[in-house]
This record gives C-alpha cells, structure tokens and sequence, in this order.
C-alpha cells in the first residue's frame, strides 16, 4: 500500500520525477518524460506495480532534508545498530533519466533490505531481465532500464531482491537509467560525480533568486519544486507530477495532471519573475505562445509539455487507485473544454511578457492577438464550462465573463503601449471591454447576498470570485469586493481553508456533475491571503500565509487540496499551482506595492 501523500518527497531532473516514500520506496517514476508511463507505479496500487525499496530490515526510526539550496534528498534511517543514510537524485541535464541511491553508513552497522519491481506502462507489463556484470538490463517495447548494483541480486517471482550490509564509512551507489530499448544499454554513471555535478547545478540556479523576504527558505523551496515541474526542452511547467491521487479518499474525483494549462499562465510568469527567473519566465512564455498557435477557435485550456494538443483521457482498470480511488486516469478529457477564462490568461500572460520585457515578445502582437481577440468577439457571450472544468452543463460564470473583460483589458493596454490606441479595432476592444464589465456588474452580482455569484441568477458562490480584485475587475476596496470575500469565508471557508465551490455530493449537482466531496482547495486560499493583504488587512493574511506554510510536509512540499477534518493531503502531488501561490503570496506579503498582486490589480486603474 502506498504511503499517505505528505509522506513522499520529490526528485527529478527537469525532464521527469519520481515521488520517494518515508520507508525508502520509489514509488512513482515516469521516464522518459514527467507525462510518459509509468515503470514504478505503486502509488496508485502496490508494490507489484512497481517500486524500488532500499530499507532497514529492522525497526528503525526516520529523519530526512533536503540538502540545502538542492533537489538531493537525504533519508536518515536510525535502527538499535546504528545509522545509514540514503541520498536520493536524478542529475539534470543528463543524456538519459537516471535515480541515483547512495547509501551511506554512518555509524554502527545496519542490513538492509533491497526490492526492485519494474512494471512498464502504469504496472502492466513486465520486462525482459538480463543479468549483466554489475546489475540487470531490462527492456519490454520501446522502454530499457539499465540497473547498477553493487550488492549481489537475486531473483525472485519477478521481482528483484538483494539484502546486505553496511558499517560506519561504507557508501554503496545504485543507479537506474531509461534508455530506448532498440539503443544499446548505456554504462553505469559515476554516482558520487553525479552527485558532486547536481549539487552544483541547483547551487547555481539557487543563486539567481533575488527574492530577500522573510520567507526566503520556503521560497525558494517552492522555487525548487516548480523547476523541478519544468519539462526543459520547451520551458512548460506541469500542474503535478502525478496522476490520479484523489480529492476525496475512495472517490471518483481523479485526474491527470502531468500537463500544463494555459491559466496558471500569468501566476506562473509572476512567481518566476518576481523571484528573478528571467531566463525561466522567458521559456514559458515562448511555450505558451508555440501551444497556442493555429486557429483561436481550436484553443486548448491545457497542452502536453511538448505542446501536444491530444490528450485523450483512458481509465487504467488494472490499477486500484490510491487507497482504492479509482478509476485511475490517464490524458484529460477536460482539455476539449471551452473554457473563456483562457483568453484572459493568455492575453493577460502576453501583457506581463511585454511589461518585463521578456526577450522575444515581438511575437505576441500582430496577427496572434487580432486573431485571439476577433475570436473572443464572436464567442464571449456564450456559455462555458467554468474554471473549474466542472462536467455539469455549460453556465454563465462570472469568473469567465470577468476574465473575457481581462482579455480585452489587457489588449488595449498592449495597444497602447505600442502606440496603437486609435484605430478601430482597438476602439471596438475599449467598447467591449465596457460592456462585459457592465454586464458582470448586473448579472453576476446579487445585491440580497451582497455578493457576486457562481454563474449568472445563482445563489451560489465560488472561489474563484477571489480573482476579481488580483486581476484588477473592481479594487480591493470596493464594497462589492469586500461584500464577496466575507460571503465566501462564510460560506466555503472550513477550518480557514477555502473549497472551490458548493458541491451537494449526490451525484446530481447541476453545476459539479460529480458525486462525492472535495478537500479544500489550496491555491484559492493563498489568493483569499491576497485579497485580504490588498483590503490592507495584513494581518489577518500574514495568520492564514502561515497556516498554509504549516501545511508543508517536513520536505516543504504542497499537494493540490487538504483534508482539514482529516488532516491529511489531497489531490495531486507536488502541485505547482500550491507552490505559485506560496511564491507569489509571499512576495505581496513581502514586497508592499511592488508586490505582483498590487502591480497586477492596478492595470485597470492605468
């Protein structure tokens, strides 16, 4: 059974991850890329899924860090015989994705246990073994996996065991590389130069951060974690680096979300921009406009991290699921989803490139946004399926409509920064930008409850109403905005955590269209932070900062929603959206009116 969520950490070498349990199991690990399948998989069954265990064969206490400024992992096992210690990496930028496991003894003397179970594809096949000199070569389709072991193998019922010992003083290096399995198995790496080589590597990406706040180790921890997320060939950030791990224990609430989605453009641009990273910030924003080409009408909410527009959603019925959370899914039918929100992203992504003069924005103008823009005329009147990806029927949603004005908003503002303000065109985005603004004002607000709503007529609110005064709809201060974030921590606010919306759990919901709960959501409570540092009640934000800074578990790692009743993790893990937030959350805390929040809630003021 695999562990609770905060009880993993994360590797990974800018291509791929791989999620590490506090008993010395890997248990997830897709190669060759973050989206690829799956060759240890017991995260959403057992170990006959696949996993590779290094641990104590006795009762042992655990500790573990990550080394300072890196992505090394250090597992400390403590056992009545003395102290080994794991250290876990995966070099970036390496010809191959290769998991380095070094053990060292640091005092008396601990056996050990170790299991390696290679199941390609998610748990479904298994591999060819060869037994080589120093390890095994494993191969089925197009995957290999070449295994260094010091220690003798031994072979059994499919699975890969060893037990051996170590004293204060010995270090023993393990390494699994993927490889095409039509190549040549490629020859065991230095493990202690790797480790020399990826100590260096996020020494010097660590000493770009110019964030100097009073949270600066959570920081850049967060920092860490989203590069980590980066597919580097093409600079997109994936939501998660996993699939499938519910947002309710046993439910049905199961998605992949091993792609990047267009909305978490601008957050993301300003988590890296006010940190420092450029070059990063750069490489996103050149992925979001490569994703988006081609017809406006054909526009995705989300894209794989090549930019793959196909992302059909299958169910894996051989694997169990998390705690029995099934179905497991892999691909994400929500990408077919017509979703306005988008388009303000987008253009609101493009305004960010353009004001931090990101190298290479050229682009953005021109041909790219008539076309975007000339579609959103056509198309912004009509119902959608919300920001949420809800698989209820399509509705009026504020949030949407608001982010259709951000849309036309954000490409006046680019056209008059480059001193294109009078023409017709821009003239007809100023006219519409008035009338979407006018339209959410009666529409989407209720004066009984003193509140905008969900979508338009409803009763019903939604976090997502959050975004109004970041996004600079109305001001912080305005008392629509200050009407609708006490309505909201009223009504979706449990134990000071924000869900995302009112679900009856029945299965009939004409909104959600699901059956079951959710946790609370974690991104929408920093951006209830936000509003509250905007209202200028910073204390009351700095309280709920740190409760959401409480939430880390003892690697400083988020997931995407947290069970208060429980008090356990839920949803994807680790969840960039999570860590933006704590970013960029910190940073309004930190930076006053410098901050993106303020900078970014202001455009509409000019």
């Amino acid at each position: 059974m695999a562990g609770r969520i905060e009880d993993y950490a994360v590797i990974g070498d800018t291509n791929t991850v791989a999620l590490v349990d506090r008993s010395g199991s890997i248990d997830w690990w897709c190669a060759p890329r973050i989206d690829s399948g799956a060759a240890l998989a017991a995260l959403l069954g057992s170990s006959e899924h696949g996993r590779w265990l290094i641990t104590p064969d006795a009762e042992h206490s655990v500790t573990r860090r990550y080394e300072d400024d890196t992505l090394v992992l250090e597992t400390v096992f403590r056992t009545a015989d003395g102290e080994v210690a794991v250290l876990d990496f995966m070099p970036p930028e390496a010809a191959n994705p290769t998991i380095h496991r070094i053990v060292e003894g640091r005092s008396g003397n601990v056996r050990l246990d170790m299991e390696l179970v290679v199941r390609f594809d998610y748990g479904s096949i298994t591999p060819w073994v060869r037994a080589t000199g120093d390890g095994l070569v494993m191969v089925a389709g197009p995957d290999g996996l070449r295994f260094h072991s010091p220690v003798r193998l031994e072979g059994l019922d499919h699975t890969t065991v060893a037990s051996f010992e170590v004293h204060e003083g010995t270090r023993l290096a393990f390494s699994l590389t993927w490889f095409p399995s039509a190549d040549h198995a490629p020859l065991p790496l230095d493990s202690l130069a790797a480790l020399h080589r990826t100590r260096r590597w996020w020494h010097r990406w660590v000493g770009q951060c110019r964030y100097e706040g009073e949270w600066r180790d959570d920081v850049v921890r967060s920092l860490i974690t989203l590069k980590a997320l980066t597919y580097g060939p093409t600079g997109a950030v994936c939501a998660a680096a996993t699939t499938s791990l519910p947002e309710s224990i046993g439910g049905v609430r199961n998605w992949d979300y091993r792609y990047s989605w267009l909305r978490d453009a601008t957050l993301t641009l300003q988590a890296l921009l006010v940190s420092g990273y450029v070059e990063e910030a750069t490489d996103w924003s050149q992925w979001l406009r490569r994703a988006v080409a081609g017809s406006p009408g054909e526009f995705q909410i989300m894209y794989g991290v090549g930019g793959e527009r196909r992302l059909t959603e299958l169910e894996l019925d051989w694997l169990p699921g998390y705690e029995g959370s099934a179905p497991v899914r892999i691909g994400n039918e929500a990408s077919t989803q017509f979703q306005l929100d988008v388009f303000g992203e987008v253009m609101d992504a493009a305004f960010t490139a353009t004001r931090n003069a990101l190298p290479g924005q050229a682009g953005y103008g021109g041909e790219v946004i008539v076309a975007l823009m000339e579609h959103l005329e056509r198309v912004w009147e009509e119902p959608d399926d919300g920001i949420w990806e809800v698989r209820g029927p399509r509705r009026h949603f504020t949030h949407s409509k608001v982010m259709a004005w951000v849309a036309f908003d954000r490409a006046v503002r680019l056209a008059e920064a480059n001193g294109r303000s009078d023409g017709e065109r821009v003239q007809r985005w100023r006219r519409l930008r008035d009338e979407v603004h006018a339209q959410v004002c009666e529409k989407g607000f209720d004066p009984a409850l003193n509140s905008f709503t969900q979508y338009y007529g409803s009763k019903n609110l939604d976090a997502s109403l959050l975004m109004l005064a970041i996004v600079g709809f109305l001001p912080a201060d305005d008392p629509r905005i200050v009407g609708t974030v006490d309505a909201i921590r009223r009504t979706l606010v449990t134990d000071g955590f924000v869900r995302r919306y009112e679900i009856d759990g029945d299965g009939d919901d004409d909104v959600d269209g699901l059956p079951g709960q959710e946790g609370a959501f974690l991104m929408t409570t920093f951006w209830l932070a936000d509003n509250l540092a905007l209202m200028g009640r910073t204390d009351e934000a700095t309280d709920l900062f740190e409760r959401l800074r409480g939430l880390r578990n003892d690697v400083g790692l988020l997931s995407e929603e947290y069970d208060p009743v429980a008090g356990r993790m839920l949803g994807n893990f680790p969840q960039a959206f999570s860590h933006v937030g704590l970013v960029n959350t910190a940073a309004n805390l930190s930076a006053g009116t410098e901050s993106p929040c303020v900078t970014r809630s202001m455009r509409a003021d000019g």
